[in-house]
């Protein structure tokens, strides 16, 4: 059937998460095949070429391991899956590879990983570093060593998870169908697209099918979850067909044939509302020359502009930021307050000698760092 969907513009963005099903990725037979990655992975090449960021979660490690396993019948049941993803993850990061000039780079996270809050900006430092060196991050579960009552589901979840973590502004969700119905057309032929959604509904999760494929774990009812986790974070959700290269070929140039469900507020809106309101656990004070960086420049705060650190607050926790006395800032400290306390006054090229170990040159970094607008609050 036509999808009966009509282009829009797309919402605009720097950084996206691009989420690829193991449903495209995989043969009828359960075979890895490049044959819709190959458009998917041209959209991430002319998205680089803007200036923009792309980050890759994709499926398909299973599947692919299916392929390559000597005797498949024997890999049911957990710990079969968990060994078909050890066999196929090489593979299915190979098969990226093939597409890009530029390095891919293979992140697997678990459940502890999202979860525990060091872990978390373990992986989140990582990724941005990976950006910054000009990789494209190809992300999946790992399915090796995941359990069932710690997995974090399907990919689509996971896809929701890593649109935060790397403060992403948009996440493109590449499906076998065009976007949302209002029921799965498969089984109704007279259901309507959606083509924009201002909030998913618990009408909209209710009218969502089940798993599209059977290389598949999700089906719409997981987009529709993720994409409220997203619009949670200030984030947009993007769904569309990935087997529709003119449809692909357009994202790239702005445009969007499927359907866009909004976020209630920005990405930024979203994540300085939790800052400026979070518990802050301690205080950093720091001079002058910070201040006028911070303030005036937007930059990150490293150690050499702090004075002194109070409070007992871990790595991870969010800090009040002082200068000459008076609150300016709030934002989330890379580093515990004893260790601030050592490297305050230094330069940043000497925190792993201090220390013994590095999370990287600022002590807030700017993604993490909301300025107060009324600086009237007094310490």
């Amino acid at each position: 059937m036509a999808s009966g969907f009509t282009e829009q513009a797309l919402p605009s963005w720097r950084r996206a998460v691009l989420k690829v099903g193991s449903s495209l990725l995989t043969t009828p037979e359960g075979a890895l095949t490049g044959e819709n990655a190959d458009a998917l992975a041209a959209f991430v090449t002319a998205s680089r070429d803007a200036g923009r960021e792309v980050v890759i979660v994709s499926s398909g490690a299973v599947a692919a391991g299916r392929g390559l396993a000597p005797a498949p019948d024997r890999s049911t049941g957990l710990s079969g899956r968990q060994a078909l993803a050890a066999l196929g993850q090489t593979r299915l990061v190979g098969l990226w590879q093939t597409f890009f000039d530029a390095p891919v780079a293979q992140v697997l996270l678990t459940h502890d990983d999202l979860r525990n809050r060091r872990r978390y900006l373990n992986a989140r430092t990582t990724l941005r570093e990976l950006l910054a060196l000009g990789a494209i991050p190809v992300i999946n579960e790992n399915d090796t060593v995941a359990v069932d009552e710690l997995k974090l589901g399907d990919n689509d979840n996971l896809a929701a998870i890593v649109a935060a973590l790397v403060d992403a502004d948009v996440l493109f969700i590449a499906s076998d169908i065009p976007g949302l119905y209002t029921a799965d057309p498969r089984t109704v032929p007279a259901a309507l697209p959606v083509p924009d959604l201002a909030e998913v509904t618990p009408a909209h999760l209710d009218s969502a099918g089940g798993a599209g494929s059977a290389a598949g774990t999700g089906g719409m009812r997981t987009k529709l979850d993720a994409a409220i986790k997203a619009a949670a974070a200030g984030i947009e959700t993007v769904l569309f067909d990935g087997r529709d290269t003119r449809c692909i070929a357009r994202l790239a140039e702005g445009m969007l044939t499927g359907t866009r469900l909004r976020a209630p507020q920005s990405r930024l809106a979203a994540r300085k509302y939790w800052l400026r309101h979070a518990p802050a656990a301690g205080r950093i004070s720091v001079d002058t020359g910070a201040l006028d960086a911070l303030r005036g420049r937007g930059a990150s705060l490293l150690p050499g502009g702090v004075v002194d650190a109070a409070g007992e607050f871990a790595r991870g926790d969010v800090v009040e930021i002082l200068a000459e006395g008076t609150v300016l800032a709030r934002g989330v400290a890379q580093y515990s307050a004893t260790d601030v306390r050592r490297i305050a006054r230094r330069h940043t090229r000497d925190i792993e000698a201090v220390l013994g170990y590095s999370y990287g040159e600022t002590i807030v970094h700017r993604d993490d760092l909301v300025i107060l607008p009324d600086p009237a609050r007094t310490a």
